[in-house]
């Protein structure tokens, strides 16, 4: 009977989970950090990388406005360069700072957020929050346009409509005519029940800034 006993015992704890060690905190952060739909970068006082998440890596690696060298952040250019290293050194001492950088005829905006108040009395991490680009803007709109059932054709011009294109700009990128904007345009009231476009527009840009799924494998 004792024998019979031990062994159910014996048996149960074979068959119990296993305790699930939880994630440290900053693994955590960082999973936060690859869901945003803004390239954020961490960056030292110094500006050395100390992490970015997927869509800060792709605007490095297509070193457009910016990009690392010996894993410091730097412009494309001389110049940008020492404005980025001035206004990361300002946040660093607890002052927000924005930065405007040029490529030509392209910009993109840079937040410089400090980590620390300033009435601490200590410099430490930056976060480099980057505005959305073309090509990555409105991503979560995707997830509007599944959960309404919108046509692929329907969500690209949704997405023109967000970037502020008129029927007329629209029909003309799209190589197509007005009459099948302006029918598509309808179908977007109609599947999403918001009668007014500047509404519908309004509601995505109050969408969180999440980024899809298929999206989160830039390098």
């Amino acid at each position: 009977m004792y024998a019979s006993a031990e062994l159910s015992a014996q048996g149960q704890a074979l068959r119990a989970p296993a305790a699930i060690e939880p994630p440290a905190p900053a693994d955590f952060a960082w999973r936060v950090l690859e869901e945003i739909d803004y390239g954020l970068l961490l960056v030292s006082p110094s500006g050395a990388l100390q992490h970015a998440n997927h869509l800060a890596r792709h605007e490095l690696s297509r070193a457009r406005f910016l990009r690392l060298e010996d894993n410091i952040v730097v412009g494309h250019m001389a110049p940008q360069t020492d404005e980025i290293n001035k206004a990361v050194r300002g946040a660093a001492q607890g002052r927000r700072q924005m930065l405007t950088l040029r490529n030509g005829d392209a910009t993109l905006h840079v937040a410089c957020v400090p980590l620390f108040p300033s009435f601490e009395g200590r410099s430490g991490s930056v976060l480099l929050m980057l505005a959305r680009q073309t090509g990555t803007q409105n991503l979560n709109v995707t997830f509007f346009a599944r959960s309404h059932g919108l046509t692929p054709a329907e969500e690209a011009v949704l997405k023109a409509l967000c970037d502020g294109l008129d029927v007329h700009e629209i029909a003309v990128s799209h190589g197509v005519s007005e009459y099948t904007i302006r029918t598509q345009v309808r179908s977007l009231r109609d599947k999403t029940g918001i009668n007014s476009m500047r509404l519908l527009v309004q509601r995505v840009a109050a969408l969180p800034p999440v980024v899809p799924m298929s999206l989160t494998n830039y390098t």
